[in-house]
């Protein structure tokens, strides 16, 4: 009996102690992350004043041509930038972590190497490259074809966008895969080679399984990424040409510090981003994950 106390006494302290590591990060993320964002939602059913208005900043959403311009544009660099460098990142991952490449170190360092560029630097480098007389447009004139106004067409102002998050990105989500690569026993792949699987067989059969949730946490931080990019919109293109790329985040940083400032309208716009973020989240947790 007295063992049985002790050892319940042993389990409880073994818990305070938990608790007791626990405490300050919690307290932390409750007041820099819950408490702001609670704020915001309240302050979303506002109006200047701090006069409850119900639903009606919420309404204006709807009828707001700008927001559905930015919510196109957002949309538009989440269908085509994260499926492609995802894929990428996936291939890059499974072609170096071959053991019988030769400087896979250097490799996978200069791959990485763009996610921890300064955006500042980033930015002025991908401005020269596509600018009137850049890089981009000496290439394309030097096999043939037209020079492009990048910045100051909608499209190709897009594109350059969609290309700089690859650029910048890829390299850190082949991190996670190689991680989980790394992770799979390389007796499975001899097993099946000896099967006679072909290494597309390989991919399809063992890797691709075995990293669903690798590959799932990667997608979800994408998506959550993708929806919130400021940065790109704010420092290549400036939202231009008009609006044609502006992202829902550099537009509620206009209206919150560029123009009048409209805090609450800005915070319904910000519980719309979070709501998209859930919602899309949910639907990769209940696609992606298939365990029973």
């Amino acid at each position: 009996m007295e063992k049985k106390k002790a050892k319940l006494s042993l389990e409880k302290k073994h818990n305070l102690t938990g608790w007791a590591f626990l405490l300050p990060a919690s307290i932390l993320i409750f007041v820099f992350c819950f408490y702001p964002m609670s704020q915001a939602i309240l302050l979303s059913f506002r109006k200047t004043g701090g006069v409850f208005n119900g639903v009606a900043n919420y309404a204006r959403i709807f009828k707001d041509k700008t927001f559905q311009q930015c919510l196109f544009n957002t949309f538009f660099y989440f269908v085509i930038q994260v499926p492609i460098m995802l894929v990428l990142a996936l291939m890059l991952a499974q072609l170096l972590n071959n053991p019988k490449i030769k400087g896979k170190g250097i490799f996978r360092t200069l791959i990485f190497l763009p996610c921890a560029t300064s955006l500042v630097s980033y930015s002025m480098i991908f401005k020269s490259l596509f600018a009137p007389d850049g890089v981009v447009n000496r290439v394309l004139m030097a096999i043939g074809l037209s020079s492009v106004d990048w910045f100051q067409s909608t499209w190709p102002a897009r594109w350059v966008i969609v290309i700089a998050l690859i650029w910048r990105w890829t390299g850190y989500n082949m991190v996670f895969y190689l991680a989980g690569l790394q992770n799979i026993d390389y007796s499975v792949y001899e097993a099946s080679y000896i099967d006679g699987a072909t290494p597309f067989q390989q991919f399809m059969k063992i890797t691709i399984p075995l990293l669903k949730p690798t590959i799932l946490m990667t997608a979800i931080m994408s998506t959550s990424g993708t929806l919130q990019l400021f940065d790109e919109s704010m420092n290549l293109t400036a939202g231009g040409p008009g609006k044609s790329t502006m992202t829902l985040a550099h537009y509620i940083y206009n209206i919150s510090f560029v123009e009048t400032p409209k805090f609450n309208y800005a915070a319904a716009l910000s519980v719309c981003i979070l709501v998209m973020v859930a919602v899309l989240s949910a639907i990769q947790m209940k696609v992606g994950d298939k365990r029973d």
